[in-house]
């Protein structure tokens, strides 16, 4: 709650929140700092919190802002809805144009014959839909996965998902496999994303010929892998997964929750860059600018196969989600923003290798457009991740007014995707207040 005197700080203090979490909120809710910040405005690429304190959001909530915290033009359409008397719930049992109209700009930018289109709340539940789909299509239930992918937080996608910290022990691994992943910095093969082979592909070939009856019902699969700290493969890569995939009689399923429209700088879905046409597409988090929506879309021959039963999402479709959703990708394509995002990610990206130059803690550099990566380690020969040092480097960050992201299997991956409006001021301010907090971090080190 905000004070009247419009002073931004909040009704609750830190300690009131955090004392109610303790007691009424899960244990895996967890904050990113020993002191946790509490966000109560925002606008454009900045946000403030409750004490009047602004920071640059370059990790856009979480891969999340798209076109800018609270943009003039969605806030416009919301209120004017309000104003209306516009219905904020009705399910897909009755007809609404926003749901039609979203619908059919998403057949329009989608890649080939990809055209139908199922909404939901969130990423996990449209990758849930994407793999339930993929196995009525095929009769079989067997999906392929990467280790250090990740894909959600419901049932399957927690089978899917190749990371030790989202799984539980007690959770069924419903017929998932996993293939060594994309992950150049730490290739398993020794080899180089310059000169390879794609060996990483071709365990995907071996795991199916050693790990399954032979017969799959799809991949799914990150262009880049973002929790896993934004592992950027070579874009040949998917083509040959996706020629492995077709001869073992599997469903292409590409996880676009963070990739998509357009964050990589090239294409509307990240998978056009290797130009491969999936057979679903998944995609959540920045479609929405915020508002809670996902979404699968599918080719008709594969959508076609969930006829004859019923499937239902309460919440899928809602007119305020699927309204932000479609201003959200008509401000992305009217103000060029995935130029932008090529334009100012290739400028955020040598400003990244410059830094790399003068602190070694800086492993790697890596990712396309505005989904860039740094892994921290503590020698660069050995490549030991510095956990440590990254969970330091957040918190010096935030409190230099910058807030980053973080990933990775050991929690070592710096991850930055900010806003695909993001100004070249702001880039700057970025590299500046990175540097600074690394430099801080340096000594601490000493």
């Amino acid at each position: 709650m905000i004070n009247k005197n419009g002073s931004g700080k909040s009704g609750m203090s830190n300690e009131q929140i955090l004392g109610t979490r303790d007691l009424n909120v899960y244990p895996t809710q967890k904050h990113y700092y020993s002191k946790p910040v509490q966000l109560v405005r925002a606008k454009g690429a900045r946000v403030w919190d409750n004490e009047n304190r602004d920071y640059l959001d370059v990790i856009g909530g979480i891969v999340t802002i798209s076109v800018g915290h609270n943009h003039p033009r969605i806030i416009e359409k919301i209120r004017k809805m309000l104003e209306s008397d516009v219905i904020q719930h009705t399910t897909h049992l009755y007809l609404s144009e926003y749901m039609a109209v979203l619908a059919e700009k998403l057949a329009e930018l989608s890649p080939g014959d990809i055209n139908k289109c199922y909404f939901t709340n969130s990423g996990s539940e449209a990758n849930e839909l994407a793999v339930l789909n993929a196995r009525v299509a095929t009769g079989e239930q067997t999906i392929v996965a990467l280790r250090y992918a990740y894909h959600g937080g419901t049932g399957v996608p927690i089978s899917l998902c190749g990371q030790h910290t989202w799984k539980f022990r007690a959770q069924p691994a419903a017929s998932v496999v996993h293939a060594v992943a994309p992950y150049c910095y730490r290739c398993p093969f020794g080899k180089t994303k310059d000169s390879c082979a794609l060996e990483c592909a071709e365990d995907i070939k071996n795991v199916i010929e050693t790990s399954t009856s032979g017969k799959i019902a799809a991949l799914i699969i990150e262009p880049v892998l973002g929790v896993g700290g934004f592992i950027d493969p070579p874009v040949e890569y998917h083509k040959r997964c996706y020629e492995i995939i077709k001869h073992f009689g599997g469903k292409y399923i590409s996880d676009e929750v963070q990739t998509g429209i357009g964050r990589l700088g090239k294409h509307f879905f990240a998978i056009e860059d290797s130009g491969v046409v999936p057979d679903i597409i998944t995609s959540a988090k920045g479609i929405g600018n915020g508002a809670p929506i996902g979404v699968a879309i599918a080719k008709s021959e594969v959508a076609e196969f969930m006829t004859g039963k019923l499937h239902f999402n309460t919440f899928g479709g809602d007119p305020y989600q699927t309204m932000q959703a479609a201003e959200t990708i008509a401000i992305i394509l009217e103000e060029n923003l995935i130029g932008n995002a090529n334009r100012m990610g290739t400028y955020i990206k040598d400003g990244l290798k410059e830094l790399q130059k003068d602190f070694h803690v800086i492993g790697d550099v890596r990712g396309r457009g505005l989904l860039l990566g740094l892994e921290l380690v503590k020698d660069r020969d050995t490549r030991e991740p510095d956990t440590s040092g990254t969970a330091s480097l957040m918190e010096i960050a935030k409190d230099n007014q910058l807030l980053l992201g973080k990933g990775g299997i050991w929690g070592n991956s710096i991850r930055i995707a900010p806003p695909l409006n993001i100004t070249k001021t702001e880039c700057d301010e970025l590299l500046t207040k990175l540097k600074l907090s690394l430099e801080i971090l340096n000594k601490s080190q000493l």
